[in-house]
């Protein structure tokens, strides 16, 4: 996400204000919430027992300055965070080993981690705009450390599943500290800001598949949960040590409201709906690539340890490398481009995968890497056509995009799963084709010049160029999205 792109107003978050203090000389960029008047000035008890750090403790008078340590803080506990719902997928093989059970049996524990992180995105992160989010984020670190104990204790495949879903649920904690760095963050440095703790999240993925895979071939697999409980105490204290008391955005929001125009906006924003059907197909096609190519190349022909295995992760460092990048090609273009020339890559990349994936490992590294480059190209896009919506409801359209994602992983998981142990990795590879054909068709139906309601067609015709203001994707009205 890029700085120009910021600047431009896709970004805009209205929930914060950022005001100069101190004369021209020692001008300092801080930020308070546009509701701080109508708040409290600080609570002074953490759920009613433990001390909030004064230094910590919100005032009208001196609002919180941003800063990049503190920013890097997050990304480092967006990192350790979102690793829990990782972990198990170089473990499958072992872990279907310990509870005696099939692939196919345990190819479920994926799939309900992120049906329950689904569920949390919509559940629990809009409490995010009404409630204080420091307590909100303590809770949910807290309570989903005891479920790591849960899952690293249990010995019925039954209890580890329905605990997975729930950890899924109460996981959510990083897409509240990424939306509150964006509020703290002054607009000139937000892009940059943004960026650092989205590379913390692509990190934490590649972190619990590399590190799950190490520990999984030395050690039981419990050790990595037993770890993953460490780690997170670790974040909470490091959290409740930094992290400032800022107040509700919106006080007076009521939670269903919320819903409902996140609801509003699904159904009647035809951009939100082309990038909402790609994302879909998008997250699928990741999720599906990355849990059967744990099945793939623990059995014939290779046959390769779970470390062996878990070290393919780090072929994922490309996508991190290519987050600025993939801003900036972004930027050159409008996103409908960026999106049909990155899907149709992957596609081809996806080919090399069906054609070649089981019978020579060169054709399971070039996918890789080429797969994991190129969705960074495509999630860059596809977020900029849907914030390019609305400056006043960004953290509602984030939200729908974080569900789409998620439910994405989950229907990639489930359907790719069972046509790779019951066809084969062929018929699984022509699943991700087919995944990708689905998403150029849905790119085909709607043009990059059309006005904001035109549901089909080709307004404007397909130039490359960005035009004037009129020819962007149009802001939806105040009365749609009832802005905050």
């Amino acid at each position: 996400m890029s700085h120009d792109a910021c600047k431009a107003g896709h970004f805009d978050l209205p929930s914060v204000e950022t005001r100069k203090v101190g004369s021209a000389d020692e001008e300092k960029n801080v930020s308070r919430p546009l509701d701080a008047d109508r708040t409290p000035d600080s609570i002074t008890k953490e759920f009613f027992l433990f001390p909030v750090p004064k230094r910590l403790r919100y005032s009208r008078d001196h609002p919180f300055r941003f800063s990049y340590a503190m920013t890097i803080i997050y990304a480092v506990a967006t990192s350790i965070l979102v690793a829990n719902l990782y972990y198990c997928q170089p473990l499958l093989i072992a872990m279907a080993k310990s509870f005696e059970v099939s692939y196919e049996r345990v190819s479920r524990i994926p799939t309900f981690v992120q049906a329950g992180y689904a569920v949390g995105l919509l559940v629990i992160c809009p409490l995010g705009d009404i409630v204080r989010r420091r307590q909100l984020i303590l809770f949910l670190v807290i309570i989903t450390s005891f479920l790591t104990i849960g899952l690293a204790v249990t010995k019925d495949v039954v209890i580890f599943e329905a605990l997975t879903f729930v950890m899924g649920f109460t996981n959510v904690a990083p897409q509240i500290l990424v939306p509150l760095v964006a509020e703290s963050a002054p607009l000139e440095r937000r892009a940059f800001a943004f960026s650092i703790v989205l590379t913390g999240l692509m990190f934490g993925i590649l972190f619990a598949r590399v590190i799950a895979g190490i520990i999984g071939e030395f050690v039981v697999w419990r050790i990595v949960y037993y770890s993953a409980v460490s780690l997170q105490f670790v974040v909470f204290l490091g959290l409740y040590l930094t992290l400032p008391d800022y107040p509700s955005a919106n006080n007076n929001l009521p939670y269903w409201k919320i819903h409902w125009t996140m609801a509003k906006l699904a159904v009647t924003e035809p951009i939100v709906v082309q990038a909402v059907v790609i994302n879909l197909g998008a997250s699928a096609c990741y999720a599906y690539y990355w849990v059967t190519l744990t099945f793939l190349l623990g059995g014939p022909p290779y046959n390769y340890s779970t470390l062996e295995i878990g070290l393919f992760g780090i072929l994922g460092m490309a996508g991190v490398a290519a987050g600025p990048l993939s801003g900036r090609i972004v930027d050159r273009m409008l996103p409908w481009h960026a999106l049909v020339i990155s899907t149709t890559i992957l596609l081809a990349f996806q080919a090399i995968q069906t054609a070649a994936g089981g019978i020579n490992v060169a054709a399971v590294i070039v996918s890789c890497f080429g797969l994991d480059f190129f969705q960074q190209i495509q999630n860059v896009a596809l977020v900029i056509a849907m914030f390019s919506i609305s400056k006043t409801a960004i953290s509602r359209l984030n939200a729908i995009y974080m569900i789409s994602f998620y439910v994405g992983q989950m229907i990639g998981t489930a359907v790719g799963t069972k046509i790779f142990v019951q066809y084969g990795w062929r018929a699984a590879g022509a699943f991700g084709m087919g995944l990708y054909a689905m998403q150029l068709f849905a790119l085909a139906l709607r043009g990059p010049h059309c006005k904001q309601y035109t549901w089909f067609g080709y307004e404007g015709g397909l130039g490359f160029r960005r035009g004037v203001e009129s020819s962007s994707p149009s802001h939806v009205s105040d009365s749609n999205t009832e802005k905050i």
